[in-house]
């Protein structure tokens, strides 16, 4: 009992001291004054300079003739702008004309495992809130670090700061999975995009899409420049040597479903990261995922089990996307043959319509083994160039192999 009234005794010190430090952002809909999204925002410096979350307003970068951006004080609003934005990070730097009497300096913290923390936000639009969680260090399948913090993030928070007892800001809040897993932005990456800021003066042009879609471009061009290239890890699935993990930040996992209802069992293994882009809406990039799928089956005839195994292939699992992002796929078709093993290859590829070169692609390959053994495999590709997409599609068929 004790330890909880010290615990909460400290989060008030904590938000009595620091709250007016954290605003509420939202992006308002300009044609019928009604609000679109909302987050939050905490003060950099005495001029007025803010950081959010990109996904917090983006709609504003999407579409700025149709959005505003505003701070919300007690009675009133002020406009905000967008000075900076570091979508790979999901970071924005906003310009303000308010001069806070005080504001948080962001850098570098040394903090450990276990550490107690204080995420601040407006979740909803409940006002002010204060978390308590605990500092768990950085995720480990991410290409890009995030924090893990165990604390109940919840929407509206996302680009609030998570802070210590002092006040030092250890994060940004971005996400949460629920059930105290929420991640944070390390508050580097945000020091370092206030520092962009800040030297390039007033005197430059609002962010547009195409800085979000070179930043895209300049991404995907190190996330898969090494992918399935040199010492690529293989596993055995059945007859076949298959490649998993293609880099250090993914992660793999494996099942099986074998039940006597079902004449036929199925070995899955599933390969990707904890790494995703916002880009805006339902719309996100920069994630690539393999997936295996091994069937086999001694009571089904020949005949029926290729009935079987081609209605897996022919299963349209093309990831979702909203008309106004992304076009519909379009899909070829043909055989395959690499040095060991001939194969039925589907590649479906649709283009970002407002993201200049970029794309995303989902390879789907079949390949009979045995008179009853089939492999399905497919690779999604998500928010690269077209190169790449060939790229990265010709070395993956050239990796399925027999054992």
């Amino acid at each position: 009992m004790l330890q909880s009234q010290e615990s909460s005794s400290a989060a008030s010190g904590v938000f009595r001291r620091f709250a007016e430090r954290v605003v509420k952002v939202q992006v308002v809909e300009t044609s019928s004054s009604a609000k679109a999204t909302i987050g939050s925002a905490f003060f950099v410096t005495n001029r007025g300079h803010l950081i959010t979350n990109y996904h917090v307003v983006s709609q504003l970068i999407f579409a700025p003739e149709r959005y505003r951006a505003e701070l919300v004080e007690a009675t009133s609003t002020r406009p905000v702008a967008v000075l900076a934005i570091d979508v790979v990070h999901d970071l924005v730097v906003l310009g303000s004309a308010v001069r806070p009497p005080s504001h948080f300096a962001i850098g570098s913290n040394s903090i450990e495992q276990g550490d107690r923390l204080y995420a601040l936000g407006h979740p909803e639009d409940l006002g002010l809130s204060i978390v308590e969680g605990t500092y768990n260090g950085l995720l480990p399948h991410t290409l890009h670090p995030r924090i893990h913090f165990t604390g109940s993030l919840n929407a509206g928070m996302s680009g609030g700061p998570t802070i210590t007892g002092d006040g030092r800001v250890i994060g940004v809040n971005v996400a949460t999975a629920g059930d105290q897993l929420s991640f944070l932005v390390p508050v580097q990456r945000a020091a370092d995009l206030l520092e962009r800021a800040l030297s390039s003066g007033n005197s430059t042009l609002p962010p547009t899409l195409a800085e979000v879609g070179r930043q895209l471009r300049d991404y995907q061009d190190v996330y898969v420049k090494g992918m399935f290239a040199g010492a690529t890890k293989k596993v055995d699935l059945g007859p076949y040597s298959l490649v998993t993990e293609p880099a250090p930040f993914f992660r793999c996992w494996a099942d099986a479903t074998r039940t006597e209802e079902v004449p036929y069992e199925k070995v899955e293994h599933r390969c990707a990261t904890d790494d995703y882009l916002f880009i805006t809406g339902d719309q996100s990039s920069g994630m690539v995922s393999v997936n295996h799928e091994l069937i086999s089956s001694r009571s089904l005839n020949t005949l029926r089990f290729y009935s079987l195994f081609t209605g897996r292939f022919g299963t349209d699992n093309t990831p979702y996307g909203d008309e106004e992002h992304v076009t519909s796929w379009r899909c070829g078709t043909r055989n395959v043959r690499n040095s060991d093993a001939t194969m039925r290859a589907v590649l479906c590829v649709r283009a970002y319509r407002k993201l200049r070169e970029l794309y995303d692609g989902v390879l789907k390959v079949a390949v009979l083994g045995q008179p009853k053994t089939g492999l399905v495999s497919t690779l999604t590709l998500s928010g690269v160039t077209f190169a790449n997409i060939d790229l990265i599609s010709r070395r993956y068929l050239e990796l399925i192999s027999w054992k």
